[in-house]
């Protein structure tokens, strides 16, 4: 009788196929990651301009008039305790220039891709 010895371990096709499936998965996921990152960075864009701007409106109602600019808001720790909100896109400050009260988006740039 001849007797067959059971072989412990994968084939190498067995290993090709997973690593082709593994592949396959990451190429659909990594693109919808990123777009979902550069997504969130976006909205976190307009709610700190949302932020922003009832900031001013909160500012008009204690003091009776609007600022001048953006930076006599930001830099008053009674409204912005936390410092001057930056873009998470650009990463840099909102521009200073208000325009009709609010914060001038055409200077800041599109956040939305």
């Amino acid at each position: 009788m001849v007797r067959f010895v059971k072989r412990k371990g994968v084939t190498l096709i067995e290993l090709l196929i997973v690593i082709l499936i593994l592949a396959a998965l990451a190429a659909i996921a990594i693109p919808r990651i990123s777009q979902s990152a550069s997504t969130a960075k976006a909205n976190a864009c307009w709610t700190n301009i949302d932020v922003i701007n009832s900031s001013i409106e909160m500012y008009n109602a204690d003091n009776g008039s609007y600022p001048a600019n953006l930076t006599t808001i930001t830099q008053d720790t009674s409204y912005f305790p936390d410092g001057e909100p930056t873009c998470p896109v650009t990463g840099l400050v909102y521009p200073a220039a208000l325009v009709n009260n609010r914060v001038d988006v055409t200077l800041h740039g599109n956040p939305h891709p």
